[in-house]
């Protein structure tokens, strides 16, 4: 889970680094960068594609149903390539950190097991699904959807599960060096478990929300004179209904992260606001360059770290000062990654008001170009924030690979010819993308046809 951070070392840890180990961290950045993406849609995409089958057959609505198909042959291709990404990070994680693995394997390889099983059921089940079509009753086939969503979100809270173990390393003791009375179960359910978990499953609702809408928002804009159909409206709509009501329960989920990593992680969150000094009445900041201990440039907002921390704007908030120089995280890639993930947040949170608002006055998306506009750059934009908000989680960790135990440039190989192995998965990357936005382009110009009515069995 180690993606980018640079952390140096010094005091009691003085050996050289080695030397692939910046290649080692730019592969496991890329791969997870990639492969949290797919994920998101493995997570969220299920729902979406059963209520449209749902509607379509509630109500005898033949766009449903051309919804529904396509969609459900893109969550189709996207299960496949996220088990290719998904397969290249298992390798890594043994060939990349050794370190990690033979020491800790008992307890961080458990939740990687019950995430196996979860993908097996997910592969089951998403194959019945798609062959279903038109082979199963209508209600069994909807009914065969359950699983995969249950997989699929088992199987997202079991990898956090695993990353929030490196955050707040629990269900072990350490004694003359050895691991000893591991818990796997203790540490499945770290501390940051819970507020991690439900983060990042919000997060892949408000990407597949936000991605599939705005497919629909450019075709609705390309439309022109004509107009957009009906089938691109629906298509808009109901991921976007989702994404905008995910919104505001992800700033309020935001607020329990800052508090646990306040709790478990006050290096990191020193980090994430650029915070040197210790002290009360702590401002919020927001952007601005941290040189020689300052942060140079911000816009803060008096008292507000204090307050959203400890609802008090007398809370004492620890800083860089209380961290060794050579144990502190990077602190401008940190603290922007995280600005930039709050302020794309917050930009989605206004851009569901304005759908809230017009559906509440007209019963209609808002009536203006620009909202379409905004729509189409949405998805664009929670992606970046998705991967903005990982940056500053594991990068905010560094110079540990688990926390306070043991340093990232311990866990790396030192085999030879890490940077190969980079390049390699680089270009299998780049294959990939190629490949899979061709195919979902295809689906996207070509709407499933639709059935004749009769077809269509009604579901209760």
């Amino acid at each position: 889970m180690d993606a980018l951070g640079m952390g140096g070392s010094g005091g009691m840890f003085t050996l050289a680094l080695p030397p692939d180990l910046l290649h080692a961290r730019m592969q496991m950045a890329l791969s997870l960068g990639w492969h949290i993406v797919v994920a998101c849609f493995g997570v969220a995409f299920p729902p979406m594609a059963l209520f449209a089958e749902w509607r379509a057959h509630r109500a005898q609505d033949q766009d449903m149903n051309a919804l529904a198909r396509t969609w459900a042959k893109a969550l189709g291709v996207l299960f496949a390539v996220g088990a290719v990404s998904g397969t290249i990070l298992s390798f890594e994680m043994g060939m990349l950190w050794p370190g990690l693995m033979a020491r800790f394997g008992q307890i961080y390889g458990f939740p990687f097991t019950l995430e196996g099983f979860a993908f097996f059921i997910e592969a089951i089940f998403v194959g019945v699904y798609l062959y279903g079509w038109d082979r199963l009753p209508p209600r069994l086939h909807l009914l065969s959807g359950f699983p995969m969503i249950a997989a699929g979100v088992a199987g997202a809270f079991f990898v956090v599960a695993a990353n929030g173990w490196m955050n707040t390393p629990t269900g072990f003791e350490i004694r003359d060096g050895q691991v000893m009375n591991v818990d796997p179960w203790a540490g499945l359910l770290n501390p940051s478990t819970a507020a991690q978990s439900v983060h990042m499953i919000l997060a892949a609702i408000m990407v597949t929300g936000f991605c599939v809408a705005s497919v629909y928002a450019v075709g609705m804009l390309r439309a022109g004179t004509s107009g957009p159909s009906r089938y691109h409206r629906l298509g808009l709509l109901v991921p976007l209904t989702v994404a905008a009501i995910t919104a505001p329960i992800q700033i309020v989920v935001g607020d329990w992260i800052a508090n646990m990593v306040a709790a478990h992680q006050p290096a990191k969150l020193a980090a994430l606001e650029a915070l040197y000094p210790s002290g009360t009445h702590v401002p919020l900041s927001f952007g601005g360059i941290y040189l020689d201990g300052k942060l140079v440039g911000a816009i803060q907002i008096p008292d507000g770290l204090s307050l959203l921390i400890h609802h008090d704007p007398g809370g004492f908030v620890p800083g860089l000062d209380r961290v060794p120089a050579q144990l502190r995280p990077p602190v401008n890639l940190t603290h922007l990654s995280y600005d930039l993930m709050v302020a794309i947040g917050f930009a989605l949170l206004a851009l569901a008001a304005w759908l809230g608002w017009a559906w509440w006055r007209h019963r209609d998306i808002p009536r203006s170009a620009w909202f379409l506009r905004a729509v189409a750059l949405s998805g664009a934009a929670a992606v970046t924030a998705l991967e903005a908000g990982w940056t500053a989680t594991e990068v905010g960790r560094q110079p540990w690979i688990v926390y306070q135990i043991l340093l990232t440039r311990d866990a790396v190989s030192t085999a030879p010819g890490l940077r190969i192995g980079f390049y390699l998965v680089l270009a299998v990357y780049i294959v990939l993308t190629v490949m899979t936005v061709y195919v979902l382009r295809r689906l996207a110009r070509v709407p499933e046809a639709t059935i004749a009515p009769q077809e269509l069995e009604t579901t209760p």
